[in-house]
């Protein structure tokens, strides 16, 4: 039944584009871990997770972000806010565009940056890049462009963003090929 889904995404975005691509859901990044914590899949997994982004809807849930929520006038606790939760959590924590596998717990996750992933999650596993694209992957945008759509002065706690020392703390990959 997967397969048959998956078969009919990719013939939808061959006829009509990205629509089905904006229809992708959130998986979660338990399953980006099984390739993508060690050997062929790299190790960027291991790197997200030692990293802020994982930890981001926890910080809702500490002392000073609710300091800041209650100086802001916020009757939402920041942990359940869609102001907060639209930077804090992959999908911005929307129900609607999530599988049962995604948990807002994970903070921003593989998928922030590299697109919802059930249209594609299957293909790039197999390691069919060019089919997992067609469905949704994106590869990575190292301009800081889409980092900037979060880390900019609508942050209350913005600093100025300076991409190139920031993307060093992030930055992952696959292995070279030999």
């Amino acid at each position: 039944m997967v397969i048959v889904r998956l078969l009919f995404s990719m013939i939808l975005v061959m006829l009509f584009g990205t629509s089905v691509v904006a229809q992708n859901k959130y998986v979660g990044a338990k399953f980006c871990s099984t390739c993508h914590k060690a050997g062929k899949g790299g190790e960027s997994y291991k790197v997200w997770e030692a990293s802020a982004h994982a930890k981001a809807f926890e910080v809702l849930k500490g002392d000073e972000a609710k300091k800041i929520a209650k100086a802001k006038g916020m009757s939402t606790p920041p942990h359940e806010s869609e102001a907060c939760l639209k930077c804090h959590v992959a999908g911005g924590g929307t129900a609607k565009n999530i599988e049962k596998t995604f948990k807002m717990e994970e903070g921003v996750t593989c998928e922030v940056c590299h697109g919802a992933a059930s249209g594609y999650k299957i293909l790039h596993s197999k390691g069919d890049l060019e089919k997992s694209k067609a469905a949704g992957l994106v590869e990575g945008d190292k301009t800081g462009k889409l980092c900037k759509t979060c880390h900019n002065e609508e942050s209350p706690t913005f600093k100025e963003f300076k991409f190139e020392e920031m993307w060093a703390k992030i930055a992952h990959g696959l292995p070279e090929k030999k």
